[in-house]
């Protein structure tokens, strides 16, 4: 089995063109929805940041997380949100290795997560690409889904890792610009991956 590790920064369409490979029968794994849901369910998670957040985090009565009590202690402090990181990630890393490995049989499986690089997740895949977008296009495409305005927009991505940075890094970058055929180019994605892996 080939793990293609997929990213991009916001609004280049990773989950878009991640949904077009699972239709050819690719298994996705979504690690950052993966990571919210683990950190609403799992023990070892929950013990883990609420000895480090606060009792509050999860209501003593039900046990139900509180993403905004999380959300504050992290914003805008880098030493918490690593501290926050240092617990989800390794969690997160051990599921999909189990997700892996109930998936043998397949040829390839991809591992989808925003932060693949800045993680250290790109370590547990054997192929990384990046999806990659014109900025002026990343900023329709979000106002329009995420009913949010430009400059909160623009913070958010100079917030993310330069996506230039990630093209640089990335075995194989797919172009998601609404000109370029994006089938052709996933073809010549399992094409390389099954040339520098002989599958």
């Amino acid at each position: 089995m080939v793990v293609i590790g997929v990213t991009g920064g916001i609004g280049c369409g990773k989950s878009y063109v991640s949904a077009k490979m699972q239709l050819r029968g690719i298994p996705v794994y979504d690690s950052d929805s993966r990571a919210k849901l683990l950190t609403a369910t799992d023990p070892v998670i929950s013990a883990s940041l609420s000895r480090l957040v606060g009792p509050m985090l999860y209501c003593p009565c039900c046990g139900q997380f509180n993403k905004q009590v999380l959300s504050d202690f992290i914003f805008g402090n880098e030493q918490n949100l690593s501290k926050v990181n240092s617990i989800i990630h390794p969690r997160v890393k051990d599921d999909f290795r189990q997700w892996v490995n109930a998936r043998k049989d397949k040829k390839f499986c991809i591992l989808e997560s925003a932060i693949l690089f800045e993680s250290g997740f790109d370590s547990e895949v054997d192929f990384t690409v990046v999806v990659d977008a014109p900025l002026e296009l990343r900023i329709q495409r979000c106002i329009k889904r995420d009913n949010t305005t430009r400059d909160a927009l623009l913070k958010r991505i100079q917030s993310q890792m330069d996506q230039a940075e990630k093209c640089r890094l990335a075995d194989f970058v797919i172009v998601n610009d609404d000109v370029r055929d994006l089938g052709s180019q996933i073809d010549a994605l399992l094409d390389k991956c099954k040339e520098t892996f002989n599958k």
